[in-house]
């Protein structure tokens, strides 16, 4: 059976120039970097090399990044550190309502600490409204946040303009790339972010490793009690392999993003091509143009997504039915929802996301299985073409 992996906004494969980047750091370089000896201080050259690596690849310095152990804490820094922090300006911020649960979640747990949080809404894209967000900003906002591509439908969002909003307004703006980090050209300064999230096994790095970049003068608060590694502000030792391949995964993305880029869209809209042209009740979700060039995300009406994922899968084809860190829910899409879905549509859609590796007959594969499964399941439930 053709095994064909379709969900790399979960995850992705470890490339295995990073992970020949990373070995030595198991064996060779395997010291804690807060040591001071011989073997501590190559540990910590490796890790400030890669430190310089990360920041050069989106326009940072070196002192703005700071090593974390993926997207999700990196959110949950942003916004915790960042509102504790600045309470005395302000306490209140404003999330977009198709976010990541790192963000939406932390949110409400800020709310819960007695902080105030507006959601502004999307459009039938799920691109943020940038005029209601401007309605919502108040004289005690101090921060935005709204992430730079979404990870269940791929639609990019407007950065740069809500960005220069917030900053008219004296508020921060904080953006999670972690779907855009790699394939997007991401640089702080000409987006102006003020603070910056991504995950590594996002671009092909190792998973346990993410960064969150911040701007200096932005004030943010300790995340991590305990050593002063990350300028006092994370303690824990720096996992060196991990930021090793990090950043060894990133270089390696800008450098071949183009070219990634051009050959991922090509896949992912002949597979787009076909289902849309040969399976009735079909539909896009998310902007047809200013998405990612490896999102797929379609509702195939009248059937539920949790079947034909089961299906897929039995098929050797690996999908996912929206966000990996919400697949145990039982709740439709609330990217989906917030873009005017139905909840019955939200539960009948499902995310496909190529990756650099897949080919053109993984591409027709997929197609002609869902070609065969959406009718059989239709005609399971007495569904009419």
């Amino acid at each position: 059976m053709r095994r064909v992996y379709l969900d790399h906004a979960a995850t992705t494969p470890v490339d295995p120039r990073v992970l020949k980047k990373m070995l030595p750091c198991f064996s060779e370089c395997f010291a804690n970097p807060e040591s001071q000896h011989s073997f501590g201080r190559a540990a910590a050259d490796a890790a400030d090399a890669a430190r310089d690596t990360i920041a050069k690849a989106i326009g940072a310095k070196s002192s703005e990044i700071y090593f974390t152990s993926g997207g999700t804490e990196s959110c949950n820094w942003a916004l915790r550190g960042y509102m504790r922090a600045n309470a005395e300006r302000g306490r209140h911020f404003i999330v977009s309502a198709a976010e990541h649960p790192a963000v939406l979640e932390t949110a409400k747990d800020l709310e819960r600490e007695g902080f105030s949080c507006s959601v502004a809404g999307v459009d039938a894209f799920g691109r943020t409204d940038v005029s209601a967000l401007r309605g919502l900003i108040r004289e005690d906002t101090v921060l935005v946040a709204v992430m730079a591509a979404n990870n269940e439908t791929g639609t990019v969002q407007p950065v740069k303009q809500i960005a220069a909003l917030a900053h008219a307004c004296g508020a921060a703006f904080f953006t999670d790339v972690v779907q855009a980090a790699g394939v997007l050209p991401v640089d702080v300064n000409e987006w102006g972010a003020d603070m910056l999230a991504f995950s590594s096994h996002k671009f092909y790095g190792p998973k346990g490793a993410g960064v969150l970049f911040v701007r200096t003068g932005t004030r943010l608060g300790r995340f991590v009690a305990g050593g002063h590694q990350e300028r006092g502000l994370r303690g824990g030792t720096t996992n060196v392999a991990g930021v090793a391949g990090m950043a060894e995964a990133l270089a390696l993305a800008v450098e071949e993003r183009e070219e990634n880029a051009l050959r991922v869209k090509a896949v992912r809209d002949r597979f787009l091509d076909r289902v849309l042209k040969e399976i009735p009740r079909v539909t896009l979700n998310g902007h047809p143009a200013e998405r990612l060039p490896g999102n797929a995300n379609l509702c195939f009406h009248g059937v539920g997504a949790e079947q034909l994922l089961a299906a897929l899968d039995l098929k050797g084809i690996a999908a996912s039915a929206g966000s990996a860190c919400t697949s145990g829910s039982p709740e439709p899409s609330h990217v989906l929802l917030a873009m005017g879905l139905s909840a019955e549509d939200a539960k009948s859609s499902l995310r496909f996301t190529f990756g650099k590796d897949n080919t053109a007959e993984d591409a027709d594969y997929a197609a002609d299985t869902l070609k065969t499964l959406v009718g059989r399941l239709r005609d399971y439930a007495g569904e009419k073409e």
